[in-house]
């Protein structure tokens, strides 16, 4: 067993390392002569300005450049898992060549692209050539020490052994395997640098504030709909609820006001109803209180709100809580209908016969995490609950992670950065 996986961790390196040789090889051959291309294409039109012809050809140049830069941000992400962020400028709407140009012109990332080209045809070309040079070159040196030094003549150097003999080739075969040694080690590492360098020139620095930005929009416009859905929800239980039981109490009190006199027996059956009406009524409001903000999280706290959310489950249900002190209401809430929402999935849907909810507070983060023995499939994905829980989630920096295999067990954890009091 161990030699399986030994081998199994060998042949998964040794892909490794042959991927990195030919992703750096194909950017070493291919992209220095984009790059070499599109900077003298930028540096002609933004010469030819003057004249009124760069005025047409720099924003499509330009652009140009950017879709370069931005296949390698993908690759990057996708062969190192190097991400380089982008913060170019909006471009405003419906603007006619000048300003469009002005506008690419003083844009701090379109001039770092263009730097980038200069760095990607010197430096880039280097980092991206040596992980091929280290896996290939020693292939020569096999060769060398197979019988091709008898046609190299005299004269030949590979590395630093001069070739002139058996011996010597060898010697060369020697430093082939040492290389080769190497390459295995560091030929995917050395590739990730040519992703790094390449995100030291195009990272302007913005990149994180233009994402965050992003992401406080899309929160922002989630917590909007999510209030406005849950005012509607709150307007439509009122009215289809609580309201017309409350109206149809009202019209039964008028007519045993009419009847007390005239059919007293008939008068009391009316007010045993309007009592019955005005418990369900009482009982609706709150369940819809609960919904809002449950009393128990108000007075008691997150942990003590969970554990009574799980006596009322028809699943057993074991909640496990450390928290030394009480976060925000908001965070608080949040938290609350979160679990709420996972556990009410793993009931409908997860088919589990035991639950457990671990809560508690480490290193300034909330984490909570719900674990079924159930089916198992469970996703994130548009439409579903969990989806929603994400959504509410990330109006506080939270995130949620979602491990369900086909068959189970299924484990959701969320986070929530957040200061206890």
């Amino acid at each position: 067993m161990t030699t399986n996986t030994n081998s199994g961790g060998f042949r998964d390196r040794t892909r490794e390392v042959l991927l990195a040789a030919v992703r750096g090889l194909v950017l070493a051959l291919v992209m220095p002569a984009i790059s070499i291309l599109c900077f003298v294409l930028a540096a002609v039109s933004v010469a030819l300005i003057p004249s009124g012809l760069g005025i047409l050809t720099t924003p499509w140049i330009l652009g140009g450049v950017r879709d370069v830069a931005d296949v390698r941000r993908r690759l990057a992400d996708e062969w190192c898992g190097v991400r380089i962020p982008s913060a170019y400028r909006p471009m405003p709407a419906n603007a006619n060549p000048w300003t469009r140009t002005l506008a690419l012109l003083q844009d701090p990332q379109v001039g770092r692209d263009v730097l980038w080209l200069l760095v990607d045809m010197t430096a880039g070309f280097v980092t991206a050539l040596l992980p091929a040079v280290l896996v290939f070159y020693p292939l020569e040196g096999f060769a060398v020490a197979a019988g091709l030094w008898r046609v190299l003549g005299d004269g030949y150097w590979y590395g630093f052994v001069p070739v002139s003999g058996q011996a010597t080739a060898f010697a060369a075969a020697g430093l082939g395997a040492v290389i080769l040694v190497a390459a295995f080690r560091y030929a995917p590492a050395l590739l990730t640098v040519h992703f790094k360098l390449t995100r030291a020139v195009l990272d302007t620095g913005q990149g994180q504030l233009v994402e965050r930005v992003r992401v406080l929009t899309e929160t922002r416009k989630d917590a909007v709909d999510t209030s406005a859905a849950e005012l509607r929800r709150i307007e439509r239980d009122l009215h289809d609820g609580a309201q017309a039981r409350l109206v149809a109490m009202g019209m039964d009190l008028g007519t045993i006001e009419m009847l007390l006199d005239k059919d007293p027996e008939k008068a009391r059956q009316l007010l045993a109803q309007a009592r019955r009406a005005s418990v369900e009524a009482l009982g609706e409001l709150r369940d819809l209180v609960r919904g809002i903000h449950p009393p128990v999280l108000a007075e008691r706290g997150l942990g003590d709100a969970v554990r009574a959310l799980a006596l009322r489950l028809p699943v057993p249900t074991e909640v496990t809580v450390d928290l030394p002190g009480r976060a925000d209401a908001p965070v608080e809430s949040a938290a609350y209908f979160a679990v709420s929402e996972v556990l009410t999935n793993a009931v409908k849907h997860a088919g589990a016969d035991r639950i457990w909810v671990d809560l508690h507070h480490r290193e300034g983060m909330l984490r909570i995490s719900v674990t079924d023995h159930g089916r198992g499939g469970a996703v994130i994905g548009a439409g579903s609950g969990l989806a929603g829980v994400e959504r509410r989630l990330g109006t506080f920096d939270g995130v949620l992670a979602v491990s369900s295999p086909a068959g189970g067990p299924t484990m959701v954890t969320m986070e929530i950065p957040c200061a206890l009091s």
